[in-house]
């Protein structure tokens, strides 16, 4: 492991504990050149999930890029970060279970909005505007009309 602050090689693990539920540990080390501390997380390596964008192309599941758009969402919205990471757990756990190798974006998407809409109406809103491309205002408070009907049956 290079030292961010020095890129020294070697360092010693100063406390392991599990994060996440399990599936992560979390390890503060200290580097031995320059003393300096820092976190590093382990998760065991699944296999590969790969993801069918809209036109075809593959690429490997990006766990990062969900939380980017969940951040996004999200913004100038009282969720707590833990929260976001959660989702994102949530939704890697999913794909991580399901038995196919490939999942297109719109269920990757769905999974994050059926997340978002237990959390936040308005972070919901915001992530679904964006992936289910929106036109116009019409379909923007279609989305809106639909969650508010949804709300008041739940009361």
């Amino acid at each position: 492991m290079l030292c961010p602050f020095c890129q020294h090689r070697k360092d010693r693990v100063i406390e392991s504990r599990e994060s996440r539920g399990g599936y992560v540990i979390r390890r503060r080390r200290e580097c031995l050149s320059c003393l300096r501390r820092y976190t590093t997380y382990e998760r065991s390596e699944e296999i590969p999930h790969m993801v069918v964008k809209k036109d075809g192309r593959r690429e490997r599941f990006n766990r990062s890029k969900i939380l980017a758009g969940v951040l996004r969402a999200c913004e100038k919205r009282p969720v707590p970060r833990k929260e976001l990471d959660q989702i994102v757990e949530r939704v890697e756990r999913r794909l991580q279970s399901s038995q196919e190798g490939e999942v297109k974006t719109e269920v990757v998407g769905k999974l994050v909005m059926e997340q978002l809409k237990e959390i936040d109406k308005i972070a919901y809103v915001r992530f679904a505007s964006v992936y289910r491309e929106f036109r116009d205002v019409r379909e923007f408070q279609d989305e809106v009309e639909r969650l508010h009907k949804r709300q008041a049956r739940n009361r």
